[in-house]
């Protein structure tokens, strides 16, 4: 068997047998030519100076690798990094992708962006940026979502953005991201669809997954410069995927660095309320790519569930499809349970209270580290904050008090 190439996806936009284009006939004109002028802005210096400067002077990159050294001591074995991502401008890894998309936007010279948000990190950076360059937005976001997730919600109307509620479904990511999708066919000729996940039809997979790639070549600068070589351990929370590639994709190549992607397990993956489809679900097709989901056996959506709502879809990108069968990376999962106890334990052992979404990678964290070696070196990537969830979490965590 051949290496995999770490290269991919093809000219198609396949991993392997995952991604492509699956959508109606007057999508396809736009998705070749936002191909078009990805692919030309990919190999012009002049665009990655620009995404350099707003990376640096807007976003505030490079974020920092922290050695969380009383996690380390609390756990035991494994000498734990966290590649602190929610110091970004806007709380999250989600600005990454936003400001080198807006670049293409303004390249292909639209004037009004739509996105789907879950969580509202994605729907507050694409709002921030809009702000930035002047443009028109409009964010789909579900009302079951709206709910649990205000603070952000607040912050996205004060950008200037509208935010749509979107009642169809259960009134989550997927049901937003289905809207946006609509709107897009409506307004083909002004509107630029600002995808905020490693998901999607060719070429957005390959293009939220370069963007967001700045993690992991960050994080790989820095671990060489503190540890001279490099970690034997990357760990990230799985959605649809664009923290966890970004942080992964740098290390593709290096055989002895391991990957584990965490999935939302909601209420255990031997139940169905959950959002675990690498470990649960079967390949199919689903916003324009194909790729694992939770589907019956007539290949309808099952609605998943998950304590985050960032991590509350019920597909993957097509890329982290691909890896886990070429078997490069490991995908796990954590209950809501797990997430909301490794919740807490960030916050009191380092002063950093994190998101929801790596909270569930943390929570595998929590279980693996004590049975690494203690010259063993790990990187999490925290690639939100947690400002947005304290309503969640204060209304499900009962008797916190001052010790």
């Amino acid at each position: 068997m051949p290496a995999p190439n770490f290269t991919m996806p093809d000219v198609d936009g396949l991993f392997g047998r995952f991604g492509g284009r699956f959508v109606a006939e007057t999508l396809m004109p736009l998705l070749l030519d936002l191909n078009t002028v990805w692919q030309a802005a990919k190999d012009d210096p002049s665009f990655w100076e620009r995404f350099s400067y707003f990376s640096r002077h807007y976003i505030g990159r490079p974020s920092p690798l922290y050695l969380a050294e009383r996690l380390t001591a609390a756990l035991g074995g494994s000498r734990i990094y966290l590649k602190r991502d929610e110091l970004n401008h806007t709380g999250s890894h989600k600005i990454n992708n936003c400001v080198g998309q807006i670049l293409i936007a303004q390249r292909m010279g639209k004037r009004r962006i739509i996105a789907e948000t879950g969580a509202g990190q994605h729907g507050v950076a694409t709002a921030t940026v809009a702000a930035r360059f002047g443009l028109q937005c409009i964010i789909y976001m579900g009302a079951k979502d709206i709910e649990r997730q205000a603070p952000n919600v607040f912050r996205m109307r004060l950008l200037g953005a509208e935010v749509r509620p979107v009642t169809s479904g259960q009134g989550t990511l997927k049901d937003a991201m289905n809207e946006a999708l609509r709107d897009w066919v409506s307004n083909v000729d002004d509107t630029y669809y600002l995808i905020g996940t490693v998901a999607g039809p060719h070429p957005y997979p390959e293009m939220v997954r370069t963007l967001q790639s700045i993690i992991g070549i960050e994080a790989r600068e820095q671990v060489l410069e503190y540890e001279g070589r490099l970690p034997d351990l990357l760990v990230a929370a799985v959605g649809g995927g664009s923290n966890a590639i970004g942080l992964f994709h740098a290390f593709l190549d290096d055989a002895d660095v391991a990957m584990i992607g965490v999935e939302a397990g909601g209420k255990g993956v031997e139940t169905e309320e959950h959002c675990a489809s690498l470990s649960r679900g079967t390949p199919g097709v689903l916003h324009g790519n194909r790729t694992y989901l939770l589907q019956d056996a007539d290949g309808q959506i099952q609605e998943g569930h998950s304590i985050s709502a960032g991590l509350d879809y019920p597909g993957v990108g097509p890329e982290h499809a691909w890896l886990k069968e070429s078997g490069r990376v490991s995908y796990r999962s954590a209950t809501d349970a797990d997430a909301l106890d490794a919740f807490q334990f960030l916050a009191t052992e380092e002063g950093i209270i994190p998101a929801l979404e790596p909270s569930h990678a943390l929570a595998e964290l929590i279980k693996i580290a004590p049975t690494m070696p203690t010259e063993s070196i790990t990187i999490l990537n925290l690639c939100g904050r947690g400002d947005k969830d304290i309503f969640t979490v204060s209304s499900l965590i009962e008797g916190i008090r001052p010790t």
